[in-house]
Formats: C-alpha cells, structure tokens, sequence
C-alpha cells in the first residue's frame, strides 16, 4: 500500500494519538496530475555571507531603504557594503535582547530596549545618540504615514516622532487604554499599529488630528495579549505572536482583518506549555518559493518550530551538533537583502543566506527526519515484507560515493526504537535507484522512522509498504 504524508510534525502529547516528526523537511500540496498528493522538500541550508571582526549575538540585520545593510552584533554596530566589509559605527551599552531599526529614507533609528536610541544616517551611515528629553527609549520603533513610532519601556505608552523628522514632542504621546496591562510592543500592518499588550490588543490608525494624529480603531479589541516580545513579526497584511490572555498562554496567533486566529495545533501547545521559559522566544517571516514561513525560537528550550502559511502545517527546524544532539536554528534574525534571505547567527554574528541549493548548515550536516503515522490493522499482528521509501534519488556526491537513508521503527506505538537499517539514495546519475528495506518483522501498532543527512539534493513523497495481517 501506498503511504502518504499529507502533514507536518504531529507530536501529541500521548502517543497513542500521534507521534510524528517532522524536522528540517516541510510538506507542499502538489497538483491532482502529480504523482503525490504531497511532497517534502529539504529546508534550506546555510551558505555563510560574511562574519564580523569580532564576534558575537547577532541582534538583528537590516537593509535600510537605500540598500545599506546595518548589522548588530553584541555590543557592536556595523555598517556592511556590498563586499561585506564591516564598518564599526556605533556601540551599544546593552550586551544582549535583540534590537529593532527603522527608517524614512533619511534616516534610521535603533532602539535596544534601554532608555536610550540612535539614529543613524543613511548618507554618511553616521551614529549619534538621542538626547531629546521627549525620547524615552523603547523595546521597537516601526514607522507610517512620516512618523516613527516606538513604545514606552514598563508601562502603557506609546509615542511618536515629528512628522518626516528625528525631533520629538512631549505631547506626542498615548497610552494603550481599554484595559489596565501594560504595553509590551507594537507593529505596524496595513497602515494600521497594532499595539499588543500584555493581556489584550488594540488597533490605532491616523485619524489625521491636529493634537494627536493617531486614534484607536472604534469597535476593534482584540482578546489576546503577547507572551513574548520578540516573537512578534508580519508578513503581507498578517501579523504573528506568542500569545497570552487571561485564561493562561502559549498559544501561536494570526493576526488579520482585526482578529487573532490560533494556528498552534495542540501539539505544538503541548510543546511550548513544557517549556520553563516562553517569554524569550524570538520570531521572523520570509518567502520563498510560494511558501511564507513563521519561524519561532526559543532559546531557554533551545528550540526553534516553523509554520508554513501556504499549507498551515507545522514542522521543527533544527541545528545538528557534533555530538549527534539537535538544538535550535543557528537564525537569530532576517533580512531581506538584494534578492537574499539573510540571517544572523546566535552564536557568532555570522550572516548566512538561506540556500536552497546549499545541503548543509554553513558545511555542517543537516539532519532531515520524518516519521509515518501509525500502520496497523485492528490491534492484529501484521508482517513487514518490505518498505520503500518514495524519494527522488540518484543525485549522489560529487565523488560518487553512497549518500544513505536510515530507517528506523517502533513497535510499541513510538515508546522505544530500534536500531536504524540504512540504503543508498543512489549514486550520481543512479536515477532508478530503488531504497528498499526487507523483512522487517511483525507488530500490531508500528511507527517507521526515516532520517537522513547526506549533502544531497532528495525529496520524499511516502513510501509502499508490503504488509499481510496475521490469522491470529
């Protein structure tokens, strides 16, 4: 019978329900003509960019509006041309939390969640620290309709720039206020600034008011707050975050057309609700090919998962370390850049692109795992005569020798495993291969396992198990 993976990880918290992985490997919808109503394709790797001089967190990358890319590594700030030549403009009294710049084609300003800013221009990529006594720092500054806007670090505020200027107005200020929490970050989407709180959000527009030119949206409350600053991030008129109200947290959230839609499978709650710290995970968006990923790390977990807006499918992405353990994405921060995904390392600064013809993380092995859902009969004993993994083969290394794919099973519903059996994906131009695992034993409730990390091009499609129920 044929096998098709239709979804993406699928990790109950009983694993009676379900056990499935899904890590380095997202699931696309094919065309009813195609072969497979599925396919899993390889996340990309990373092919390194640049590294700093000195190295460090990376923070953030930004391309500002001319193109200048600006990059922020520990302390330090650097301007990085076009030949990735790192220019210290500026250090920072912070050493850690990640930082946010905009600008209005003139100028850009950074803020790193201190009392303090800078701003940076884009002509001489000059930094100056703020001294007007009306800017009182802030964790984001995002900008609309000619005016920065940042929020008020500890408390319910908001405020704003002068209009296509980097000058401040004491007046110029506002509290979020249809609830008493506090403010915890805001973003601009569509024009509109979505001021999310630490139990509830508000939408505000520009209503064009001569005292205060921005003013709530009428009849818009949003009954979800944000557990997790960082996690906030758009794309298209969306908008995502790790949420948290007055009934508990943990939840991921869409934001669109002024409502929140949970799109966390309980699963991923599962996940997150055994996490000892949440209010540290960081999140970005990026496009590629179609697809628009929300990619959410947690770094006290040391995890990272990802959501695939085109398939709204969930799967892990994942670093393999040398000792064979997995921990979150080396991805910090993104930034598109010239036609690239770009992105920063957590570890050094180093700034890598998202490869899709590169098969490991900057040389390092990529370890791609998908689990099969459960294959039974009615609690009988069944035979394994043969599993064929359905996955293109024949693009083998350069040196033509064997790429493998290893597979593994439990018999006790994903409890314990055996050992893995491993098959060659095909050597160069060995199109035909067939990656066939024989006789395989008999269980009532099996799981198969199929993990690989050969630096090759391959998809997965499923696999054709041959399998005879018992009598008895």
């Amino acid at each position: 019978m044929r096998v098709t993976l239709k979804g993406g990880a699928y990790q109950a918290q009983s694993i009676i329900a379900d056990a499935q992985r899904c890590i380095n490997l997202y699931p696309e919808q094919n065309p009813d003509q195609a072969n497979s109503e599925f396919t899993h394709y390889q996340t990309p790797g990373l092919t390194l960019v640049s590294s700093p001089p000195v190295a460090g967190v990376c923070r953030c990358i930004y391309t500002a509006t001319n193109g200048q890319r600006f990059d922020v590594i520990g302390q330090n700030v650097y301007a990085v041309n076009a030949g990735n030549t790192y220019t210290n403009i500026g250090t920072l009294a912070t050493v850690s939390g990640m930082v946010s710049i905009s600008d209005n084609g003139t100028n850009a300003i950074l803020v790193d969640g201190s009392t303090v800013g800078w701003k940076i221009s884009l002509t001489t990529n000059a930094m100056i620290q703020l001294v007007d006594p009306a800017f009182y720092g802030a964790d984001k500054v995002d900008y609309v309709d000619g005016f920065f806007i940042f929020n008020k670090p500890n408390s319910a505020q908001w405020y704003i720039s002068n209009y296509q200027d980097v000058t401040f107005n004491p007046l110029d200020i506002a509290s979020k206020s249809t609830d008493a929490d506090s403010l915890v970050t805001l973003i601009v989407i569509h024009r509109d600034i979505w001021l999310l709180g630490a139990l509830n959000t508000e939408v505000w527009y520009n209503t064009g008011a001569a005292d205060f030119t921005f003013g709530r949206l009428p009849g818009i409350y949003i009954e979800h707050g944000c557990a997790a600053k960082y996690s906030v991030a758009k794309i298209d008129t969306s908008v995502f975050w790790l949420s948290k109200d007055r009934q508990g947290q943990g939840i991921v959230v869409r934001g669109a057309n002024y409502q929140a839609e949970r799109i966390s499978t309980h699963a991923i709650e599962t996940a997150i609700a055994s996490y000892s710290t949440i209010s540290d995970a960081i999140g970005y968006t990026y496009q590629y090919g179609g697809h628009a990923f929300y990619m959410l790390s947690f770094p006290t977990a040391d995890v990272t998962w990802c959501f695939d807006l085109a398939t709204q499918q969930w799967h892990q992405r994942a670093f393999l370390n040398p000792d064979g353990s997995l921990s979150r994405h080396l991805s910090n921060c993104h930034s598109a850049n010239g036609g690239r995904n770009l992105v920063g390392d957590w570890q050094n600064g180093s700034v890598y692109q998202f490869d899709p013809n590169s098969y490991t993380d900057n040389g390092k092995p990529i370890l791609r795992l998908r689990s099969f859902p459960y294959i039974g009969n009615d609690s009988k004993r069944v035979f394994y005569h043969q599993f064929v993994a359905d996955m293109e083969v024949g693009r083998g290394l350069a040196d033509f020798t064997d790429p493998m794919v290893r597979l593994r099973w439990s018999d006790d519903q994903g409890a314990s495993w055996g050992n893995a059996v491993s098959q060659s994906l095909g050597k160069q131009g060995q199109y035909l291969t067939s990656v066939q695992f024989q006789r395989l034993g008999y269980a009532r409730d099996r799981v198969f396992e199929l993990s690989w990390s050969a630096a090759v091009k391959t998809a997965l499609n499923g696999a054709f198990i041959d399998m005879k129920v018992a009598r008895t």
